[in-house]
C-alpha cells in the first residue's frame, strides 16, 4: 500500500536549480513500494470556496507566476487526467457530507507540476487535482483527507504540495548563502511542527497557529501548509509519520518532505 506524501514545492525555479530538495524529489519514487496507477494532487495554488476536482483529458501546464526565465515558461507537463478518479474523489467526499465541484478546464498549477515533473518526468500517470479551502483551516483539511483514506488501497498516490515554511516577505532579505544557517524563527517553527507530527499530537497540530513558535510569521496565510493536513488525514487515524527530507532554499523556505502511513 502506498503512503501519502507532503512535499514542499519551493520557488517555481526549482526544476532549473541544483538544490538538495530537487535531487530528493527526483529520487523519491524509488523509495515508494509500488508505482502509483494515478496521482491525486492537492496544491496550495488552487483555492476554492468548497472542494473541487478537475476533469480533463490531458492536463494543461499552468505557468501561474511571472518574472522568471523564458526556459521555465517553456516547460510542459502533459499528464493525462482521469475522470474515474475525479468521480471517485467526489463520491468519497459526498459520502461524508462534503460537496465537491468539478472544473472541466483547469490543468496543473506549478504547485502540482513542479514536484510531479521531478518525480515522474515521463508524465504517464493520470493526475487529478483537488483544491484547498484556505478560509476553512486545518481541521477541515484533515477531515477532507480522512474522507479519501480508501484511495491508498486503490493504488492512488495522494500528494499534498505546499511549503513547510512560506514567508515570501523575507525572501529578498534572507538570500541563501552556502554555510549560513536559516533564521531561528524558521528553525524553531520547523522543529516544533516536526515534533508534533512525530509524536502524533493532532490537537496541537490543529492549533498550531496558537501553539507553534512564529507560526504566523512562517505562514502569513495558511494555503501552503493545508495540503499537509490532507495528506496526513488520508493516511488514516494514528498513521505513522516519517520525515523523508529536510532542507532550506532561499534562506527561509523549508523544503521538508513527509510520508504518512508507512510503506506496507
Amino acid at each position: 500500500m502506498l503512503p501519502t506524501l507532503f512535499v514542499s514545492h519551493g520557488a517555481p525555479t526549482l526544476p532549473l536549480t541544483d538544490a538538495p530538495a530537487k535531487r530528493f524529489l527526483q529520487e523519491l519514487p524509488s523509495l515508494l513500494p509500488e508505482k502509483p496507477r494515478a496521482v491525486l494532487m492537492i496544491s496550495a495554488h488552487w483555492e476554492t470556496a468548497e472542494p473541487a476536482v478537475n476533469i480533463v483529458a490531458v492536463n494543461d501546464t499552468i505557468h501561474d507566476f511571472g518574472g522568471f526565465a523564458r526556459e521555465l515558461f517553456e516547460i510542459r507537463y502533459p499528464a493525462p487526467g482521469s475522470a474515474a478518479l475525479a468521480e471517485r474523489v467526489s463520491d468519497l467526499l459526498a459520502a461524508t457530507g462534503m460537496p465537491c465541484g468539478v472544473d472541466r478546464r483547469r490543468g496543473l498549477d506549478h504547485g502540482a507540476w513542479i514536484p510531479l515533473m521531478l518525480m515522474y518526468p515521463d508524465a504517464e500517470a493520470p493526475v487529478v487535482q483537488l483544491s484547498v479551502q484556505s478560509r476553512l483551516g486545518p481541521a477541515h483539511h484533515l477531515a477532507l483527507g480522512r474522507a479519501l483514506e480508501a484511495l491508498r488501497a486503490e493504488g492512488v498516490l495522494v500528494v499534498g504540495s505546499g511549503s513547510f515554511t512560506h514567508d515570501l516577505s523575507e525572501f529578498r532579505r534572507y538570500r541563501e548563502v552556502i554555510g549560513e544557517p536559516e533564521p531561528a524563527w524558521v528553525a524553531d517553527f520547523a522543529t516544533w511542527f516536526d515534533a508534533a507530527l512525530a509524536e502524533g499530537r493532532t490537537a496541537d497540530l490543529l492549533a498550531y497557529r496558537r501553539l507553534a513558535p512564529h507560526a504566523a510569521k512562517n505562514h502569513p496565510t495558511e494555503e501552503h501548509l493545508l495540503p499537509l493536513y490532507v495528506a496526513l488525514g488520508a493516511a488514516g487515524a494514528g498513521a505513522s509519520v516519517e520525515r523523508l527530507h529536510a532542507s532550506t532554499t532561499h534562506g527561509v523556505l523549508r523544503m521538508d518532505v513527509y510520508a504518512f502511513g508507512g510503506w506496507s
